[in-house]
């Protein structure tokens, strides 16, 4: 097991893609320790404890563990992909109601790739 873990630093295709990887999960585990600014955690955490004594409080405490405690510390990882998938649904509804958008939508790929940039922007 170690030998074929030691030669595949040895290929250095599979290194560079490797060693990308665990940059990667690095990254994700040092973002998700870090606290979002503005957030008192004292506060935080006795929000936390008054929810989860509640009815249902439960899935606080699965959400925080799937996320790797980033809940309970409100850190900068906890935010995840959630933001991005809010604004594109929110997008989504406007251009049903907002003439702009709506033409936008109907100038085919352009108009697509422009909803798409605003919804990047949000």
């Amino acid at each position: 097991m170690l030998s074929a873990f030691v030669n595949s630093f040895k290929v250095e295709e599979l290194r560079k893609r490797l060693l990308f990887t665990l940059g990667v999960v690095f990254l994700c585990r040092v973002v998700s320790v870090v606290p979002t600014p503005g957030v008192d955690a004292t506060q935080l955490q006795a929000l936390i404890q008054q929810i989860s004594h509640q009815v249902g409080g439960g899935i606080l405490g699965l959400v925080d563990l799937f996320s790797g405690g980033a809940m309970s510390n409100c850190a900068i990882g906890a935010l995840g992909i959630m933001p991005y998938i809010s604004a594109s649904i929110i997008l989504q509804l406007m251009t049903a109601v907002t003439p702009a958008l709506e033409r936008l939508a109907r100038e085919g790929d352009v108009g697509r790739q422009k909803i798409t940039q605003y919804t990047r922007y949000h």
